[in-house]
């Protein structure tokens, strides 16, 4: 029995030892912006065995979204690296004794459940094989849009719109958190946003919303005959990325 028990004690001691190290840098990147990190409330990041599905590592990207200039403006040759130190990341440390397939997973935005993505990608990670620098930079395209005005479930009477339009005011910012505005490197006036009007699931109409002098501020006028339950969905859509957003919000006439 001793015998056993020393036999199985040094076979356990060396599986332990025979696994190795592997630190694996994980990256959630915008489409056509920064890195997305703590200001914008992180990425999930999960690693799992791509036969099972084990979770081996899990976390939140953290950091910062990163160097405009070297990310979005300097031009770039083979090999350039565009994060720098602050840079939002996640490590996976890993254990490996043979070369592992995993899956990456990473939720994100994680705080902003409407612009909420899931984009994932597989690698095989091979024991000792550290991959650090930029790492594993996975794209998570869309905007975050929140609708400020009218808030949810509002009752509004029609005394209330003498002229019988209503303002909507959306929040619209790139998924690293990054500002829109008239003009500005994210050009608000270049992107097609707009209000879709519903009742009872059948469109009214769809109308324009244009940026306004404060960044990230949407804003436009609908006519508004109906009563009762609306729906409105308002949607950015950037032509030159194929970025899209969507938030909706739902309120009565009386």
């Amino acid at each position: 029995m001793k015998i056993t028990l020393f036999i199985l004690s040094i076979f356990i001691g060396f599986s332990a030892f025979s696994q190795t190290n592997t630190n694996i840098t994980i990256r959630a990147k915008a489409k056509d912006a920064k890195f997305i990190g703590t200001s914008i409330g992180g990425a999930m990041i999960i690693v799992r065995n791509a036969d099972n599905g084990t979770i081996l590592a899990q976390g939140m990207a953290e950091g910062s979204t990163g160097n405009t200039n070297k990310i979005m403006r300097e031009s770039k040759d083979r090999y350039t690296q565009i994060s720098d130190e602050a840079s939002a990341k996640f490590v996976a440390e890993l254990k490996l004794n043979k070369p592992q397939f995993i899956t990456i997973e990473v939720i994100s935005p994680y705080a902003n459940r409407q612009a909420k993505i899931l984009a994932s990608t597989q690698i095989w990670a091979i024991p000792g094989k550290h991959i650090d620098g930029d790492g594993i930079i996975i794209e998570i395209p869309g905007f975050i849009i929140d609708i400020l005005d009218p808030h949810t479930h509002r009752f509004i009477s029609k005394e209330d719109l003498p002229k019988g339009e209503l303002k909507v005011r959306a929040n619209i910012v790139m998924m690293c958190g990054c500002t829109i505005s008239d003009g500005g490197l994210w050009d608000g006036s270049d992107m097609e946003v707009k209000a879709m009007v519903y009742q009872k699931d059948q469109l009214v109409g769809t109308y324009p919303m244009e940026i306004t002098d404060t960044v990230n501020i949407f804003e436009g006028i609908i006519p508004m005959t109906q009563t009762g339950p609306i729906e409105i969905i308002v949607y950015a859509y950037d032509a030159k990325t194929g970025n899209t957003g969507v938030d909706k919000v739902n309120f009565v006439i009386d």
